[in-house]
């Protein structure tokens, strides 16, 4: 099971429901388009030198300690979390909430909503898988942790995915396929959630800092 599989599974899906006025399985799908998404375009990002120098600074004021208790989603900064979303896709942002949205059923407007939600969640499991942020990191290392994040998911988040955004299983084109379509980048190749990130890349050129 993948750190991001361990995430997933702790996501409080009853608070995410209510928060959003979803139903609780559309939630659940709407967390299992977003989480990997998020992680995608950092990756994307963290590719550019300046990229994963600005990821690696914002690490530096996340708290690991989020991740690693209960998950409590009404103490998420969501400003921070609307800043990391921006930050990530840059003008982009919209139509990947638009298409997440259409392919998880959770629609655009709570799309929208939910990955500010999540954003600083994954930013504290990045922290804490390099250190508690508070370390000093090179680019390299960085880029080896996000793609550990995104490889060979499987269980239950692999098993949503598969469900919800048609690939079958995670490790096909699935939700790369998804964001593919409004990137122009196509279907993705490769494993897991590996062509995400080169997806996401193509249509970010680094990411806005």
């Amino acid at each position: 099971m993948t750190d991001i599989d361990q995430l997933f599974n702790k996501i409080p899906i009853d608070q995410v429901a209510t928060k959003l006025k979803l139903k609780p399985d559309v939630a659940v799908k709407g967390v299992a388009a977003a989480l990997p998404a998020l992680v995608s375009g950092l990756a994307a990002n963290a590719k550019d030198t300046d990229g994963a120098a600005s990821l690696l600074k914002a690490l530096q004021t996340k708290d690991p300690s989020v991740v690693k208790g209960k998950i409590d989603l009404g103490a998420i900064d969501l400003k921070d979390g609307r800043k990391i979303v921006k930050n990530i896709y840059g003008k982009s942002a919209p139509k990947v909430a638009t298409k997440l949205g259409a392919a998880s059923g959770t629609g655009a407007s709570k799309m929208k909503k939910l990955l500010p939600l999540l954003a600083p969640l994954v930013l504290a499991l990045i922290a804490a898988k390099i250190g508690g942020g508070k370390k000093k990191t090179s680019g390299n290392v960085l880029g080896d942790v996000l793609g550990g994040m995104l490889g060979g998911s499987g269980g239950g988040l692999g098993d949503v995915l598969g469900d919800v955004l048609g690939g079958g299983s995670s490790s096909s084109g699935g939700l790369g396929d998804v964001l593919g379509g409004v990137l122009g980048g196509g279907s993705s190749s490769g494993g897991g959630f590996g062509g995400l990130g080169d997806l996401l890349g193509g249509l970010l050129g680094g990411g806005k800092r």
